[in-house]
């Protein structure tokens, strides 16, 4: 259902302008569907869109097939809004075929469906719908309360101003027939403000109502003008062809109110062939009321007998249109010579003329009064729902008063709690500076580093050359290992010479099997790229202590670089067949303790972690080995806070 309402959203708009690719694009949804609810919502859509085409077959033939789904499925709660969508579009082609009465029942029981289903969104359009029957049937108090309920559930709903033009010139429509014209101009002005804002057919139903209100206050060069834009817009879109042909119908009874002969006949011709192919009965009875008046303009009372004799007569005509019609036959018995039945027609329009002011009176009193009724019923959900806010205002202020005090004492708690906390962590972190300072002078006070080294260098001159050399990388391996000890981080040149110069020192224990392959990404700016310190030489040295100094055969280590997608991977790996939990040269594990216990100190500072794998591979030469690999994320901050 979420994609079909999806769908509708997307192609609503479309309906009036392109209702054919509506109907393309529908027919091959409904392919994918099988037979469920959701299939007759597509099909309830392309029967709105064959009514913008004018194929009413095929849109009643969908409807049936919906209908019938919802008489299947009438247990189904969710069955109400497609039985809405049915008896809604039903409601539409019966106000179209002019079957007045039967529309009001379809938009009353699409409206009971819509309230059942609890889809209420879509109310305001049947409450206009109906408002539109019941103005088409004389009922204009009826139509107008439909309006203000409209209305009323725009409000509920929050719909914006730009949705509720068709309100407004509904309103209009209620006092045109009302003939209050100064309150049909204001609702017209309303909705004039969104025309830009309606679909093409909303346009034309402007466009055309108002150039009706002029027609009655008969000033008819300003409803030529309506009627004249109106019938720009239907040409500009071909599936308004109904509406452009019953443009051309209201054009043509007012050229003839204007005595412009020849106009009439061609705007009156132009639409005789469609009404007559969709049979539409209302709209024939009034095309025929103006052939007969043409007729007789043009003299040929002949024809006028003719057009009289053949002329439909609908079940229910409107009494606006008997009125033209008993007005035109007056003319024709006049111009007949039979003044007896002409004065009959002129006596029954004055009988007409009274009953309609008449109505009009009542329908004005009747709308009035249910106006009043409405708006009283209006203002006393607002004064008790204004003082339902009072109480929970009153609520609140108590609700806002007991939070505020809760949060000053948890306020309160919190910083006495975070207060004492730190307090106890400096407390805590000065006795951990005095120990570390005690143990580094303790340190200091038994043995001096630099003692030791200046007696080696003094040494070293009794030594050979090759034993002076390795004393020398000795005493750089222990100067640089005291100078690491006191940083937490170093650059990767740096790591690197310290690891060169520990191999070189092993490589005569490690033989001439040895063979170390060292790849750095050409990337990687070893002088600026910093890592924490050991953290390549002391897998180096596992690697070395506990793999390959007992290996057979070739002893190789890789020590690689490499830049990643957001950092740096390193990894040091050996061929001396892989981490044993059982091997016998596990050792204490304190370097890895070290390196552990670094990168969790620095991840804690840091959103993004270091990554650290040991695990065994299979190496290039098919030899199983073991490979420490971490990953420095870009932009580590090695600070700690």
């Amino acid at each position: 259902m979420d994609l079909y309402k999806r769908y509708y959203a997307s192609v609503v708009d479309s309906l009036s302008n392109n209702p054919r690719q509506v109907c393309t694009k529908t027919l091959r949804r409904m392919s994918t569907v099988g037979d469920s609810l959701i299939y007759y919502h597509y099909m309830t859509l392309l029967a709105k869109a064959y009514m913008f085409t004018s194929d009413v077959d095929s849109a009643l033939w969908c409807m049936e097939r919906a209908e019938a789904f919802c008489i299947r499925s009438a247990a189904l709660l969710s069955v109400h809004s497609l039985y809405a969508e049915v008896y809604n579009m039903r409601g539409n082609l019966y106000a179209r075929q002019g079957r007045l009465d039967s529309s009001v029942v379809c938009f009353h029981r699409a409206f009971d469906h819509r309230c059942a289903g609890g889809d209420k969104d879509v109310l305001p359009d049947i409450s206009i719908n109906l408002a539109d029957a019941y103005v088409r049937t004389g009922h204009y108090d009826k139509g107008a309360m439909w309006y203000r309920k409209a209305l009323s559930y725009c409000d509920s709903l929050g719909v914006s101003d730009r949705r509720r033009f068709p309100v407004y010139y509904g309103l209009a429509t209620v006092y045109m027939q009302l003939r209050d014209f100064e309150a049909c101009d204001y609702y017209y002005d309303l909705a004039e403000r969104y025309y830009d804002d309606m679909q093409p057919y909303e346009q034309h139903i402007y466009l055309n109502n108002r150039g009706n209100s002029y027609y009655f206050r008969e000033d008819y060069p300003m409803a030529l003008e309506m009627f004249r834009k109106s019938l720009r817009l239907s040409c500009a879109y071909p599936d308004l062809e109904f509406e452009k042909h019953l443009t051309e119908l209201n054009m043509g009874e007012t050229f003839l109110l204007m005595n412009c002969v020849d106009s009439a006949a061609c705007y009156l011709s132009l639409c005789s062939d469609f009404f007559h192919s969709i049979g539409n009965q209302t709209a024939l009875y009034y095309l025929d009321t103006q052939l007969i008046e043409l007729a007789l303009k043009q003299g040929d009372v002949g024809l006028a007998r003719r057009r009289l004799q053949e002329a439909v007569t609908p079940e229910y005509v409107e009494p606006g249109m008997r009125h033209i019609r008993n007005r035109y036959l007056q003319h024709y018995f006049a111009e007949t010579g039979d003044f007896k039945r002409a004065y009959y027609y002129q006596v029954e329009n004055q009988r007409i003329d009274d009953s309609t002011r008449n109505e009009r009176i009542r329908m004005r009193t009747a709308e009035i009064d249910l106006k009043y009724k409405q708006d009283t019923t209006l203002m006393k959900q607002k004064i008790f729902i204004q003082q339902k806010e009072n109480e929970v205002l009153v609520l609140n202020q108590m609700l806002y008063a007991g939070l505020f005090v809760c949060v000053l004492v948890l306020a309160l708690v919190i910083f006495i709690y975070v207060y004492q906390k730190k307090q106890r962590s400096l407390l805590w972190m000065k006795s951990q500076s005095m120990i570390t300072a005690l143990r580094m002078e303790n340190i200091r006070n038994r043995v001096s580093p630099h003692f030791i080294f200046n007696i080696l260098n003094r040494e070293m001159g009794k030594y050979t050359e090759e034993q002076a050399g390795n004393m020398r990388r000795l005493v750089k391996l222990m100067r640089r290992n005291l100078e690491l000890t006191e940083q937490l981080c170093v650059t990767m040149a740096e790591e690197l010479d310290f690891v060169n110069t520990f191999i070189d020192l092993e490589r005569k224990a490690l033989g001439d099997r040895f063979v170390l392959h060292v790849g750095i990404d050409s990337a990687i700016d070893l002088n600026r790229e910093i890592l924490p310190s050991m953290m390549i030489q002391i897998p180096v040295e596992n690697a070395l202590k506990h793999a390959l100094l007992a290996k057979e055969g070739m002893r190789r280590l890789w020590i690689e670089m490499r830049k990643t997608e957001g950092g740096i991977c390193i990894k040091v790996r050996d061929n001396g067949g892989g981490y044993k939990v059982s091997s016998n040269f596990q050792g204490t594990s304190t370097g890895m303790k070290v390196i552990l216990q670094t990168i969790q100190l620095l991840n804690a500072h840091n959103r993004r972690h270091i990554d650290v794998s040991v695990s065994n591979v299979v190496t290039e030469d098919g030899e199983t080995g073991c490979e420490f690999a971490v990953i420095l994320p870009e932009g580590y901050d090695y600070n700690l806070k």
